[in-house]
């Protein structure tokens, strides 16, 4: 047989062998880039060190680098994180913690052996110290305000004393503040650390252009696993661009460049969602909606020390409470999204909430209240001025449209949000519409605005409201160790409250996030953190 023939054959098999063998290559490095979860920031990060952990963007992101010794659940509760258990001292002054031994930093050089090392009772305690060290300056010192101190018995052992009993310290220590960093890589890169960030998470730093695009890669030695098993995360990547304008934003997300958009801006929430707040038709074949309560309270505030006698009449302030329609309010300015404040101050979601304590719509009760006022003050022409900022103007001029029937005056003063921050914390204005989002998850945080020592400005208690009884219960809660003695507790003032009308609920926000039909397990919660480590992108046919 002539020898050319012979080797066809040999070459034809060769070439479909190699041509295999690059597809099987390109479909892998395929299916590893339709792993990446994408999603947009309209400003630019400011740091990935935990320890600077405090805006929304900030936390997102270095949640998905750094773990500390606790973690909450999608339903507020703590569980644990490198911490496998823990204990509580009977007068609840001391915390023991129990570390597991299967923790590691991301690699780094620096780590010399391995490139890596173990995490220790000692990384904590170097890290605490780090975010209360002046020269740091970290906005995550308030985070320890109750501690007396903090000691690594030994390498698995991290035990907190505290001053004061303070139920609500476990859900403090899930904030990022209380991430663990090792020392070895902070101390080399001093405030450089923002942007070469090592530590414990699901996801390693890969590549950060600020203001243009920041890239993560998974953990492949990350210490969780999902129910089954099976190591986390999922994903292989998570990368963040930064277009600061939502409408582009939206756009980019339509065309399915971004997997994820968690906001409802008034540029597109028509042409989203309905009025009902329900995904319009021709969305609903790509692309999911999720909803659930959000811990922030919208409201307008009575500054209870104010001259002005309509101010100091708690008929006008309850006048005011039922003035106007929530419901309405929320159809036709939010497209449905958010709930009617018709409860107290503490916002559904939170133990303690109550759906029935507040204010529902009456208007001919608003008008009588207002005639009252009249009549036994002499002022015919009752007045009230709400100062907001512009973001906020829909809200008021409903309000204040709303009010006018029922024979109050009402104007509306737009400043800038640096000028009502200032305003609201010393005493010059009236009235003012605020937001209150939960620093830590409980009732007490949304409580603390009421308590007669926590007058602004040296606390968050910007309407001066003071009550004997409010005061004595909210000190009780500190040293309440039943959880259902406590809520019960929070229940009473949070009744008080809204008896007295130092306030007026607007409503209690929704955290609203919309994703593509092929992203699952990313679920939502009540303080809108961003969990990735059980998101699952399914991968459509190549």
């Amino acid at each position: 047989m002539n020898p050319i023939k012979r080797s066809i054959p040999i070459v034809l098999h060769l070439l479909v062998f190699v041509l295999l063998f690059y597809s099987c290559n390109k479909a892998t490095k395929n299916n590893r880039d339709h792993l990446v979860f994408r999603y947009n920031e309209h400003k630019n990060i400011g740091s990935l060190d935990p320890a600077f952990a405090k805006d929304n963007a900030d936390i997102w992101a270095v949640n998905q680098l750094f773990n500390g010794l606790v973690q909450m659940n999608d339903s507020l509760l703590v569980k644990p994180s490198i911490a496998k258990d823990w204990s509580i001292s009977e007068d609840g002054l001391t915390y023991t913690f129990v570390l597991r031994n299967d923790v590691f930093f991301h690699k780094h050089e620096l780590f010399k052996k391995d490139s890596t090392r173990q995490v220790t009772a000692y990384d904590f305690e170097y890290s605490f110290n780090r975010v209360l060290d002046p020269k740091i300056a970290s906005s995550g010192r308030w985070v320890f305000n109750k501690v007396a101190g903090f000691e690594a018995e030994n390498d698995s052992i991290f035990r907190i004393e505290l001053k004061q009993p303070f139920p609500a310290f476990l859900g403090l220590l899930t904030m990022k503040y209380c991430s663990v960093v090792p020392k070895e890589i902070t101390e080399y890169y001093g405030s450089d650390f923002r942007s070469n960030p090592i530590g414990t998470g699901p996801f390693t730093f890969k590549r950060w252009e600020e203001n243009v695009k920041l890239v993560f890669r998974k953990n492949k030695n990350y210490f969780e696993t999902d129910k089954t098993g099976v190591k986390l995360p999922y994903l292989e990547a998570v990368s963040i661009t930064f277009l600061p304008d939502k409408q582009s934003e939206f756009m980019q997300f339509i065309q399915g460049n971004l997997d994820f958009l968690n906001s409802l801006d008034a540029s597109y929430q028509d042409e989203i969602i309905t009025t009902k707040g329900e995904l319009r038709d021709k969305y609903t074949s790509t692309v999911d909606l999720i909803r659930s309560p959000y811990l922030n309270t919208e409201y307008l505030a009575f500054f209870m020390e104010s001259n002005l006698n309509e101010i100091q009449s708690k008929q006008l302030r309850e006048a005011v409470n039922y003035g106007f329609d929530r419901q309405k309010m929320m159809t036709y300015l939010r497209n449905g999204i958010g709930i009617p404040a018709t409860g107290g101050f503490i916002p559904k979601g939170l133990p303690g909430y109550q759906s029935t304590i507040g204010y529902n719509y009456q208007p001919e009760k608003a008008k009588q209240l207002i005639a009252d006022y009249k009549a036994e003050t002499g002022n015919s022409n009752p007045e009230i001025t709400i100062t907001t900022t512009s973001n906020y103007l829909n809200f008021c001029e409903y309000i204040q449209r709303e009010l006018t029937k029922t024979g109050l005056k009402v104007n509306v003063d737009v400043i800038p949000a640096s000028t009502l921050k200032e305003g609201k914390a010393n005493g010059k204005l009236n009235v003012f519409r605020a937001s209150w989002v939960a620093d830590y998850p409980d009732a007490q945080n949304y409580l603390s605005l009421f308590y007669s020592e926590n007058f602004a400005p040296n606390g968050p208690n910007y309407t001066h409201f003071s009550n004997k009884q409010f005061d004595e219960w909210y000190r009780q809660t500190f040293f309440e160790t039943d959880v259902n003695n406590r809520i019960e507790l929070y229940k009473k003032m949070d009744s008080i409250v809204l008896k007295n009308a130092p306030v007026v609920p607007l409503y209690y926000d929704e955290v609203i996030r919309f994703t593509q039909k092929n992203i699952s397990g990313l679920g939502s919660n009540p303080i809108n953190m961003l969990e990735l480590k059980q998101v699952k992108k399914n991968i459509k046919a190549l």
